[in-house]
């Protein structure tokens, strides 16, 4: 599994709203981490480089199969 992602910081400006910023996880990415869609998730800032996502809810992760 890649262990690194390069993404580009999108945003969205509006005439009636402050701009939006908007970072797209990669599918192989979202995989590896079990997210669903609609799941609450939180961004710590560690650093000004650094950033950790957390899952807001606990839930049991799904066990893969040996192969």
């Amino acid at each position: 599994m890649q262990a690194e992602y390069v993404m580009k910081v999108q945003v969205i400006r509006s005439q009636t709203q402050p701009p939006r910023f908007y970072v797209n996880i990669p599918l192989p990415l979202a995989a590896a981490l079990d997210l669903e869609a609609g799941e609450a998730v939180q961004w710590q800032l560690l650093e000004r480089t650094d950033l950790r996502l957390r899952r807001l809810a606990s839930r049991k992760l799904k066990r893969k199969g040996k192969k």
